[in-house]
């Protein structure tokens, strides 16, 4: 467990009175959890965005052999995934809410960031979301793994004590709008896209 140093709050938002009081029964049934439970969802809040990398390289690997336009959607997902990131820190740059535990002052099992380093919308959320909806354009199966390690990934941050419920939500709506509409003007241009990917040099990026 990681204590919460008390120090001058910088001037933001404080969102404790929208969930406060859920957020604090999740951080008090994480105290109460086993040791190997909170081990393995600290693990994941920390590193599990490497899973949608996998997944996103998994579904480029197979599209490649297969379709040339589903393979141009698999390279464009984590740009798609990128370009929300940008979305919600501009966001987290206009809200400035503060994070809970500089709020509330409670112990958490992340370690409390910095005053300044803002809450709302979760950035993890966000970057799990969008590559969920983009990799669902590439491929059914990826993207509802995508989607359940998504959801996990958004629970994970409140469980460590990182954000509100609320800032989760927005991260995983923030997330799924801007993929969802990327990826929807794409898919309509995969074909030609690819056409042209084919008579360069990267053609080999959508053709085995």
């Amino acid at each position: 467990m990681h204590t919460v140093t008390l120090t001058p709050l910088a001037r933001g938002y404080d969102g404790s009175g929208i969930d406060g009081s859920a957020y604090v029964d999740v951080v008090d049934a994480a105290h109460r959890a086993p040791s190997w439970l909170d081990g393995l969802v600290s693990a994941y809040s920390t590193y599990g965005l490497a899973l949608f990398g996998v997944l996103m390289l998994i579904g480029w690997w197979q599209a490649r052999h297969q379709d040339a336009p589903q393979a141009v959607k698999a390279l464009a997902a984590p740009v798609l995934t990128v370009l929300a990131f940008v979305v919600s820190t501009v966001l987290k740059q206009a809200v400035h809410e503060n994070r809970p535990c500089q709020s509330l002052h409670v112990i958490t099992l992340e370690a409390c960031p910095a005053p300044g380093d803002w809450s709302f919308p979760s950035n993890h959320a966000t970057l799990a979301a969008a590559a969920a909806v983009a990799l669902w354009f590439v491929s059914v199966r990826l993207g509802v793994l995508a989607a359940i390690g998504a959801l996990a990934m958004a629970a994970s941050r409140v469980w460590v004590g990182a954000h509100y419920p609320h800032d989760i939500v927005a991260g995983l709506a923030v997330g799924a709008l801007v993929a969802l509409l990327l990826a929807l003007p794409l898919s309509r241009h995969a074909q030609a896209l690819a056409g042209l990917f084919g008579r360069t040099r990267l053609r080999p990026l959508v053709a085995a």
